[in-house]
């Protein structure tokens, strides 16, 4: 029997389909920094999936087998013969996941949803991972579908990604009225890892009384992307 795990580990990170600061992609050093970090759940932003500028590899399948945690992947849109978009890995089973197509501006966007059951109680959560836009009305009107999907939803919903929004935006506004977005304290910043001079990546969660943050901090890893990670650990209440 699984028991109920206490805490949980969410980490968000835009990989940049594996292409480090060094323009090498290498999907072996992505997945030394997730396993470094010993994650539950991982939210991954721009990944390929049988791309021809990363060799027709399945990105979100390499990963899983690498860090040996389950698997779902989200397409935006057909890129180079194969599909571009995020995948979420989790050490727990993923009992079923959607693609949720977002309002769409210049690109399509999604939320990428996966129910994850938590031990052998049949407690669930969902974790969603984001990546909005550029531009801040395409942005915010994602923002506003993300609101609309999860306005009447009694499971336990975490966000994870990249939201491309600082935190004085309306974007980060309107989502903290329906999800807590715990503080990173004095190193926040996410974008570019090398020499970050933004916060962009976040996690965040609902409702407020089922979780308890034991820490979160942003990881200096300036070369595997041109994102730094976002690590949260919560205590489940």
């Amino acid at each position: 029997m699984r028991q109920r795990p206490t805490t949980l580990r969410i980490l968000a990170y835009n990989i940049r389909h594996g292409e480090g600061m060094d323009h090498v992609v290498d999907l072996e050093r992505v997945a030394q920094v997730i396993n470094e970090l010993h994650p539950d759940v991982v939210a991954l932003q721009e990944v390929d999936s049988v791309v021809e500028r990363t060799d027709g590899v399945d990105q979100t399948t390499v990963l899983a087998e690498l860090t040996g945690m389950h698997s779902a992947f989200g397409a935006f849109f057909d890129y180079q013969g194969g599909r571009y978009g995020m995948a979420l890995l989790s050490r727990y089973p993923i009992t079923s996941y959607a693609n949720h197509w977002l309002p769409e501006g210049t690109e399509p966007r999604t939320g990428l949803a996966a129910r994850i059951r938590l031990g052998d109680s049949g407690e669930e959560i969902i974790v969603v991972g984001i990546h909005l836009y550029r531009t801040a009305e395409q942005r915010y009107a994602q923002a506003s579908g993300l609101v609309d999907i999860y306005r009447d939803e009694t499971t336990p919903v975490i966000l994870a990604g990249d939201f491309n929004s600082l935190p004085d935006s309306e974007v980060i506004d309107l989502l903290q009225r329906y999800w807590t977005i715990p503080d990173k304290g004095a190193d926040r910043l996410t974008y570019p890892s090398d020499m970050p001079d933004r916060e962009i990546d976040y996690i965040m969660y609902r409702p407020a009384d089922r979780f308890e943050v034991v820490e979160q901090r942003v990881i200096d890893e300036p070369l595997v992307s041109d994102h730094r990670p976002v690590l949260l650990e919560l205590r489940l209440r």
